[in-house]
């Protein structure tokens, strides 16, 4: 069964420009030329995109031709997971950009996956869009699609998690500081036995995050335990099986700094499913500037994301590219430790 539903999938699938690029050992910029049978192109290399075009039947997108034919102004937005709340309010602030310049936007979820970011780039290129802004999924190790987006000269910004800065400007917090002004209050409060739950390490966005949590463990002298270091997937599911492994150690932590929103609640759950009281027995801070936050008890600490604002960034950096801005920037948004109940254990011990 499942073999003659992927075989359906295969027989759907349409005849893209990097298909045509790919079987041709060229790049997606000369075949879309040779299809448009532009004079940067010689006469031998269109023939062959044009004859292998027709043989598998590759057919221009109708939305993108009627879309060209009206011009309108359109951005691509990739983001990785687009019904948690970081992403979404980073999409408002796009949209919010974008519609000061008469921009529309169209947005597509990788769910954390490799293949289906590469597709949507794909898509976007089909689209013809003016510029697009991204950001990795968790599991993108390669980065030739977004080489191919720099030699196809098409406007590109990421932000959170990035890649390449040599070719695209880049939008993130300053998780660094922020880890690490989290942590100090975590040891300022009272704990001295905090972990840190996150993501897969070759992504930036948790190395820094890392990075600023063992800046403070080092400053204030505490021995950094590699045990109570929990870097994996960016999942509510190992967010879950991290704290209850941590939870059950002969020297269980009295603190966690979780990596992100989906991890912080998964987090906060598991320790009140063991029974425990936070923050008498477990403290905890979590990177969200989510509203669930203030709607829990108690009430989470967070170092807020500021993720519209960040999202409004990136879409200016693009503006910038589309409007032929060569330079590449760097835009680092600050965040806020917004202190609430859940991280301080002298309260609950005045």
């Amino acid at each position: 069964m499942q073999i003659h539903k992927f075989t359906n999938r295969m027989k759907q699938h349409r005849t893209s420009l990097k298909d045509l690029a790919q079987q041709l050992n060229v790049s997606i910029a000369t075949v879309s030329r040779a299809l448009r049978n532009s004079h940067e192109v010689g006469e031998e290399m269109k023939q062959r995109v044009q004859k292998l075009a027709k043989e598998l039947n590759y057919r221009p997108n109708p939305f993108a031709q009627s879309l060209r034919k009206e011009a309108p102004h359109i951005i691509g937005v990739v983001v990785p997971d687009l019904v948690t709340h970081y992403y979404s309010a980073v999409l408002d602030g796009i949209e919010s950009y974008a519609r000061t310049y008469k921009y529309t936007v169209i947005s597509s979820n990788s769910h954390e996956d490799h293949e289906l970011e590469e597709r949507a780039i794909d898509n976007f290129i089909n689209l013809h869009v003016e510029g697009i802004i991204a950001c990795l999924a968790q599991d993108t190790t390669d980065y030739s699609h977004f080489e191919e987006i720099h030699e196809m000269g098409i406007p590109l910004v990421f932000f959170a998690r990035t890649c390449l800065p040599e070719f695209f400007s880049q939008v993130t917090g300053d998780g660094d500081v922020a880890a690490q002004k989290a942590t100090q209050h975590l040891i300022d409060t009272g704990s001295r036995r905090i972990a840190f739950i996150g993501g897969p390490n070759h992504l930036d966005m948790v190395r820094r995050r890392k990075h600023g949590y063992l800046q403070a463990l080092r400053e204030n002298r505490i021995p950094i335990d590699r045990e109570i270091v929990k870097c994996g997937e960016i999942s509510k599911e190992y967010a879950v099986e991290a704290t209850k492994e941590l939870l059950s150690l002969p020297d269980p932590p009295d603190a966690i700094l979780a990596f992100n929103d989906t991890m912080t609640f998964a987090i906060f759950d598991t320790i009140k499913d063991r029974g425990l009281k936070i923050p008498d027995d477990v403290a905890i801070v979590g990177f969200t500037d989510n509203d669930t936050a203030i709607h829990v008890t108690p009430k989470l600490t967070v170092a807020a994301d500021n993720a519209a604002e960040q999202g409004r960034k990136a879409c200016e950096l693009l503006m910038r590219v589309i409007n032929g801005d060569k330079k590449h920037y760097k835009e680092i948004v600050p965040m806020d430790l917004i202190i609430r109940e859940s991280s301080d254990k002298r309260k609950k011990q005045e």
